[in-house]
């Protein structure tokens, strides 16, 4: 177990005061406890990563996953401290994450340190509000999305890979011709956090319930086919969403969105979903 006023890596007997910290955080810590609630401490960071905390002198204050992305949960009042002890475990080591995602308070401040050593960033997204819903959407949801089947994988594939591409800015069928993200996809599918509104064959509006933990889920990967958005479909589609989360899957259906992007904004807002807190990402 780390000492107190600390960062350093967990382990498995740190995994009762982590639970009850992200519990604490159920909707910026989504993303790291969906990974600690399906593998726990050890097999959340998998081979290629660590789970890693800070404990300042009031106890448990941060946790990060330093792996292919790192993501980042914490305290606002300790923010100085948590970001000095990053810099401080990341002194003279090479990036090897592919973005680093997490409250502003926190990433912000990181990046401004490691920019020089880390840089140049591809995208930094510094304002992007965290919304979150925790009753029936205001607007009625609509009824044709549902959980997309295994055997429409080949269906949902082009509209994923063009949302991944219009809001990552880069192609996932890059590398691999597409090969680690139609795994990805098909695993979401087999999950039952795939979701889609498909007519006659053909994608309308899709997204995935990216991170689901006990205490809340993360919708992201929201796509409307071009012809189609400014006609409603976005936002009924993510009011269905949200219903079907709500019902099966966690108590509070969470997503993060730019700031710049106002037209999303003012569709969550018409579903329901209220800032709870925000986000930044920096995308190498």
């Amino acid at each position: 177990m780390i000492g107190s006023a600390q960062a350093g890596i967990l382990g498995p007997q740190d995994e009762p005061l982590v639970r009850d910290f992200l519990a604490e955080h159920p909707v910026d810590g989504c993303l790291i406890a969906a990974r600690v609630q399906a593998l726990g401490l050890t097999g959340a960071a998998g081979q290629t990563g660590e789970l890693c905390a800070y404990y300042g002198d009031s106890g448990l204050q941060a946790v990060w996953l330093d792996g292919p992305s790192l993501v980042l949960v914490g305290d606002r009042d300790e923010s100085g401290r948590v970001v000095e002890a990053l810099i401080h475990r990341m002194a003279g080591r090479p990036r090897r994450c592919s973005s680093i995602v997490g409250p502003d308070h926190l990433v912000l401040p990181l990046w401004s340190e490691l920019s020089s050593r880390w840089g140049p960033a591809r995208d930094v997204r510094p304002n992007q509000p965290l919304l979150a819903l925790d009753s029936a959407p205001r607007i009625e949801p609509s009824s044709q999305v549902r959980r997309v089947r295994r055997d429409e994988l080949d269906i949902l594939m082009p509209a994923a890979t063009a949302m991944f591409r219009e809001e990552v800015g880069v192609d996932p069928e890059a590398g691999d011709r597409g090969g680690s993200y139609r795994a990805r996809v098909a695993e979401l599918i087999d999950a039952g956090h795939s979701l889609a509104w498909i007519h006659q064959g053909e994608v309308l509006f899709k997204a995935e319930l990216g991170a689901v933990s006990e205490q809340a889920c993360q919708v992201q990967g929201i796509w409307v086919r071009p012809d189609l958005r400014g006609q409603g479909i976005g936002t009924s589609g993510t009011a269905g969403v949200a219903a079907i989360a709500l019902a099966d899957v966690a108590p509070v259906v969470s997503l993060y969105v730019n700031d710049f992007n106002a037209p999303a904004k003012a569709a969550y807002a018409r579903v329901g979903f209220t800032q709870v807190g925000t986000f930044a990402s920096v995308l190498f």
